[in-house]
């Protein structure tokens, strides 16, 4: 293995966390025949296949599950010294990289360049994914920060509220509901609903709203997709619960239309959260200052929502340990 290098570790780590040669020539913006090559490279050095491919997909072998484990070590490690070198330059030329839920790619990115936008040169790596996926890869030490709506209670990570999030009943304009006053969730529950998977923020945050009668629901059609889930409720399919930053667009040109829900809207927080002893890059800690200070009035610019969406005057901050300083 002396002869291995870091960028084919990091080639074999993507195709190994994606299960898939071309998804991982994406994400490094390679091309498949580029990373198929690193990879056996690797395999060379190592004396050892590291994949087997069983019909259509490709699993570890013994071999390959104990070099990630070692790989992601040594990627850490060049992370954690790249971020030692970055101290000394400061904000200025940093690599922030931050993981969100599907639900904030409708807003992060805005935020995102307002932020490079007051910080020349910093790199931004921005990555979505479902609650689980973006859990395992703070475990994996493959992200700063994360994003969500449902931080997870353990001990190990701190979770900061910046904005409030908005959960609304939505339909199509021409729904029989539509214009109703005080609408009750027995009542509520008699119309076929449009979901999210489940595991999803979003389904939890629904579970949570409908208490008991989460159990009396009809689901009528359940996608990962929150698009998806737009269209579908838009052309009558029924009703669905999503987050309000979702559907401001929809509910600008009246294509989708919030119902009104007793106990609704559902307000919970946006939450920041990172590893407890992660030790941030000055970039990242740059980041979350300014997401704890502006980020809730800059997501109203980015995402305006009506009237019919009350917003609370002040976001409940969840206890939190004091911040690790950064790498000095």
């Amino acid at each position: 293995m002396r002869h291995a290098t870091l960028r084919q570790l990091k080639v074999f780590e993507a195709v190994a966390r994606l299960s898939s040669y071309s998804r991982a020539a994406e994400e490094l913006h390679l091309t498949q025949p580029a990373v198929s090559t690193q990879v056996r490279k690797l395999e060379g050095h190592s004396g050892l296949p590291l994949f087997e491919q069983l019909g259509k997909k490709i699993f570890l072998t013994a071999a390959g599950s104990e070099l990630l484990h070692h790989s992601r070590l040594i990627i850490a490690q060049f992370e954690q010294a790249e971020a030692a070198m970055t101290h000394f330059k400061g904000v200025a030329g940093g690599r922030l990289n931050v993981d969100v839920i599907s639900a904030g790619d409708y807003f992060l990115p805005s935020l995102l360049v307002e932020f490079a936008r007051r910080h020349e040169g910093v790199k931004i790596n921005l990555s979505v994914h479902s609650r689980g996926e973006l859990l395992t890869r703070m475990d994996d030490n493959l992200t700063d920060l994360a994003v969500m709506v449902r931080p997870p209670e353990g001990a190990d990570t701190v979770a900061e509220s910046f904005a409030p999030h908005p959960y609304v009943i939505v339909a199509a304009r021409d729904h029989l509901l539509v214009g109703e006053r005080h609408i009750t969730l027995a009542r509520l529950m008699r119309e076929p609903f449009i979901v999210r998977e489940a595991g999803s923020d979003t389904r939890h945050a629904m579970a949570d709203a409908l208490g008991r009668h989460s159990a009396q629901l009809v689901v009528a059609l359940e996608v990962k997709s929150t698009e998806t889930i737009k269209q579908a409720a838009i052309a009558g399919m029924g009703v669905a619960f999503l987050s309000a930053h979702t559907v401001s667009r929809e509910l600008r040109d009246g294509s989708l239309v919030v119902l009104d829900v007793q106990g609704f809207p559902q307000m919970l927080n946006w939450y920041l959260v990172t590893r407890r002893h992660k030790r941030l890059p000055p970039v990242a800690q740059a980041f979350r200052e300014f997401l704890l200070h502006e980020g809730a009035t800059l997501l109203d610019r980015v995402v305006p929502l009506p009237g019919a969406v009350a917003r609370p005057r002040t976001v409940r901050r969840r206890a939190a340990s004091p911040r690790p300083r950064p790498a000095a």
